[in-house]
């Protein structure tokens, strides 16, 4: 199966790249936040961040770090909104985090999503709780 964003990594399709290494590229999305929102992959394709291998993981966001200076400084951002959607969301199956450009005012509105409180305490904990369980040693 196909994949856009190995289509990508490979020049198969053409981006507007930003950063390459051995690892890891970067590029503009094609449909932008903000002018300026850039897309992290890695090279080899994975569909989630669960799927990188943990010997990966370091390099990956490093790299992120750089980028998030580079958008900020280069695009003289006040600061900058970075994600990951696995699974639900996630436009194309192949691991990418959005580092997007942000300004004052504006107008984006935290996430994207209602929020949902917490019912009460008993159910915060409750949550807290089934996650730490599942956490993998």
């Amino acid at each position: 199966m196909s994949c856009l964003f190995c289509d990508i990594a490979s020049k198969r399709i053409a981006a507007e790249f930003v950063y390459e290494d051995e690892q890891s590229l970067a590029f503009l999305d094609h449909r932008p936040l903000f002018p300026g929102h850039v897309l992290l992959i890695p090279r080899t394709h994975v569909i989630t961040l669960k799927d990188l291998p943990a010997a990966e993981v370091a390099d990956f966001f490093r790299t992120a770090q750089r980028l998030e200076v580079g958008v900020e400084r280069g695009l003289e951002a006040d600061g900058s909104f970075m994600a990951i959607n696995n699974v639900v969301s996630q436009s194309v199956p192949h691991l990418h985090l959005h580092i997007v450009p942000r300004r004052r005012k504006d107008g984006l509105k935290g996430f994207f999503w209602p929020r949902a409180p917490y019912r009460d305490d008993e159910q915060r904990q409750a949550a807290a709780a089934k996650i730490r369980a599942a956490i993998p040693a």
